[in-house]
């Protein structure tokens, strides 16, 4: 089978190639692969800046496709069924554990970069029908994350979310803050993608550059209240103002680590406004269930910046490494 290994913790070592077919052994599934899209995480394993990689890889946590064979004891599942494989595929459901995040799909076990992978066929979750294997490919990690923090706040009507950026989790955590009926608002570099923003349902738009007091314009916009959700995308960079910027009782939802993961900060506001700062490491297979089927009841449509080919898989990476490029998501079709 066609495959891309990373031979190297490098952005530039990537190698296609042809490796075995993979067969699947009891209580698996044989998955042919169609798309995958990247997320920072693997960025991160490709410089060299992620624990527990053992190159040569294939790479790319996330994918979609179709089942092509089943292993002994699958059921439930049938030949040509669309369907995601989670990115850590131990993990069922419940609280994370050591033993959970101990196998990663584009880490510690094959990623997504190959026509076929065999996987567990308790880590699969169907494709919502609407979606193709681009879009479908968009949802473990980035949709997973933007379920499990728009949960984390009971978000509602009446709710105020504040995005930071247009990645693929703020757009997700985006659409799925106003089919909950919240209002949102959303920080970006870029006029343009403040537009784009916009028609995707955001309320309020802040051009950070513009406006790099962004805080408080938050607390401007929202008469001094603060935003109930701080979906915190950046890192070090900016999580002192988005603690600033979060309501009393909010939670602060920190995934991302982009603007680097140290920071200091003052735990007074913490403790006054008795702030939630909840870490989040994705989540489970029943969380991206519950968030495909989410997406499937509101006719939820991923956005995806790019499409590259496998050939065209350092570039790719590239263009995430450089940062503030996209709006959405990136994949990798073959």
């Amino acid at each position: 089978m066609q495959a891309i290994q990373l031979t190297a913790p490098s952005l530039t070592a990537f190698r296609q190639t042809e490796l075995p077919e993979p067969q699947a052994g009891p209580g698996e599934v044989l998955l042919r692969l169609r798309a995958a899209t990247l997320n920072f995480l693997d960025v991160a394993i490709a410089a060299g800046n992620f624990a527990g990689a053992a190159f040569p890889l294939i790479p790319v946590a996330d994918g979609a496709g179709e089942v092509a064979a089943l292993g002994e004891g699958v059921s439930g599942l049938a030949v040509g069924d669309r369907v995601i494989p989670h990115f850590m595929p131990r993990w069922q459901g419940g609280a994370i554990t050591p033993h959970n995040v101990g196998a990663m799909r584009g880490v510690t076990l094959p990623g997504s970069l190959a026509e076929y992978v065999a996987v567990p066929a308790a880590s699969l979750v169907a494709l919502p029908a609407h979606l193709d294997f681009v879009q479908g490919a968009a949802l473990p990690i980035a949709a997973t994350t933007a379920w499990n923090a728009v949960r984390s706040a009971q978000v509602r009507p009446g709710s105020v979310v504040l995005l930071l950026g247009t990645g693929g989790v703020s757009l997700f955590a985006l659409q799925f803050a106003k089919a909950s009926g919240a209002t949102v608002i959303l920080a970006s570099s870029s006029d343009d993608k403040l537009e784009r923003a916009r028609q995707l349902g955001a309320d309020y738009l802040i051009n950070y550059r513009a406006t790099p007091a962004w805080d408080a314009e938050v607390l401007k916009l929202t008469g001094g209240r603060g935003a109930d959700l701080v979906v915190e995308t950046v890192g070090g960079a900016t999580i002192v103002r988005s603690l600033n910027a979060a309501a009393v009782g909010g939670t602060v939802f920190t995934v991302g680590f982009v603007g680097g993961t140290a920071a200091s900060i003052d735990l007074l506001p913490v403790i006054v406004k008795a702030l939630r700062i909840v870490g989040n490491n994705t989540g489970s297979v029943a969380d991206l269930a519950q968030a495909a089927q989410a997406i499937a009841a509101h006719g939820i449509v991923p956005v995806i910046d790019r499409v590259f080919g496998l050939g065209d898989t350092a570039e790719a990476y590239a263009q995430l490494a450089a940062g503030g490029r996209h709006f959405g998501k990136l994949a990798i079709a073959h």
